[in-house]
């Protein structure tokens, strides 16, 4: 089962396919930033609270990722996620499992391809129920919307915002 999610364009749209059983949300955005940058916006806890929220990353394969999502109106508990890193290939891979009170444990992936001056991130979630994929695929996209506007300089779009904004598409 493979689906496409998100807008109508399918440009920033995130999509849900079905692996053995396993469900895999990925999506596939064009950033016009060196891998480099990109990288360090990912897996730099500083930059990444300024788009993500609140980050602890030790930054090598078995270290452990403590993030704490702004956005979500969850108690902080329910929308902790924690997990240890699976491979730290920098700046091109970061993989580490997602463990969270509100949803399955899984594993994500960014992946990071240089193209010309640009990169290509490829970010996959692994092992959602298809019910939370298609809660997740909205938050996802209203996250690396945030990402890309944290590299460019300019307003990060409010999460809540933004999810509303995406979630019909996902839901359809």
């Amino acid at each position: 089962m493979s689906n496409h999610l998100g807008e109508p364009t399918g440009e920033l749209a995130g999509e849900l396919a079905l692996d053995g059983g396993q469900t895999v949300l990925t999506f596939v955005r064009h950033l016009p930033y060196p891998v480099e940058a990109v990288w360090s916006a990912i897996a730099d806890p500083e930059q990444r609270a300024a788009w993500f929220g609140k980050t602890l990353v030790e930054g090598r394969a078995g270290g452990v990722i403590d993030m704490v999502p702004t956005g979500p109106a969850n108690p902080v508990q329910d929308k902790r996620m924690t997990g240890r890193i699976l491979v730290w290939d920098p700046p091109h891979v970061l993989e580490h499992e997602w463990k969270q009170a509100l949803a399955e444990d899984g594993v994500v992936r960014y992946e990071l391809t240089p193209d010309g001056e640009g990169t290509v991130l490829t970010f996959t979630h692994r092992g959602l129920s298809v019910p939370n994929a298609k809660e997740y695929g909205p938050g996802t996209h209203a996250y690396l919307d945030r990402l890309a506007a944290h590299l460019a300089g300019t307003r990060v779009p409010g999460w809540r915002e933004r999810y509303a904004e995406v979630a019909p598409a996902y839901r359809a």
